[in-house]
């Protein structure tokens, strides 16, 4: 048996699972906001004691590793180098874009340009393209929607659009040629299995001490003036 504990925590969703080898075992999540701080190591505790592991069991822990949320990415990540350096066992960082791609493939499972899109704010969105074999088209970028912008997206063959940033993207990106949308899919620890066990078979492992979560852009903090 080879346990894997996953951790996703890059929006709104909450998400812990437990996996044996690259099958799911037990899921937990909730979509009520940013409960990360509150809800996590919960999710973590109990899910290990309904499912009768022991933390020493864990073979490795990976996390989503963003963009997304500077907030939940540091929430996450502070849980998984924890848990990694405390037992440890190796640290698997999973892109969060990549992640989210695997679930519409399974859906749609097509020669098509599938581009993830995650909130960022205002008319800004974490957004990038993969072929139907998980491998980067267009690079991660954080995309102010114009109609211009959108245009990176124009391809030959056909286009699916998900993820919570994909609504708010809806009216410009219709007006491109072979657009498809999918709706409710949304970043979930249950997406890392697959990758995460790929990375554990080849030990593509991250730096437990020094990895860092990808938040695609700068963020800035102000201090008060004396």
């Amino acid at each position: 048996m080879t346990y894997l504990l996953h951790i996703e925590s890059s929006s709104t969703v909450c998400s812990v699972a437990l996996s044996n080898n690259n099958t799911l075992v037990d899921l937990k999540e909730l979509n009520d906001g940013y409960t990360h701080a509150e809800n996590l190591h919960v999710f973590i505790h109990d899910i290990l004691k309904q499912n009768n592991v022991d933390a020493k069991q864990l073979e490795a822990i990976s996390v989503s590793s963003g963009p997304g949320s500077y907030t939940g990415l540091r929430i996450g990540f502070s849980a998984a180098k924890g848990l990694a350096y405390a037992l440890q066992i190796p640290l698997i960082t999973i892109d969060t874009l990549q992640a989210l791609t695997s679930l519409a493939i399974e859906q749609i499972n097509t020669d098509a340009l599938y581009c993830p899109m995650l909130d960022a704010r205002r008319m800004e969105v974490y957004c990038a393209g993969y072929n139907k074999d998980l491998t980067e088209q267009l690079k991660a970028n954080a995309l102010v929607l114009t109609e211009e912008s959108i245009l990176i997206f124009k391809s030959n063959k056909p286009l699916y659009f998900f993820g919570d940033g994909m609504p708010k993207a809806k009216e410009l990106l219709q007006h491109i040629p072979q657009s498809h949308f999918i709706e409710n899919i949304v970043p979930g620890a249950k997406a890392l299995i697959n990758l995460a066990y790929q990375k554990f078979s080849t030990k593509d492992f991250a730096d437990t001490a020094y990895s860092e979560p990808f938040y695609l852009k700068e963020f800035f903090f102000h201090t008060a003036q004396k």
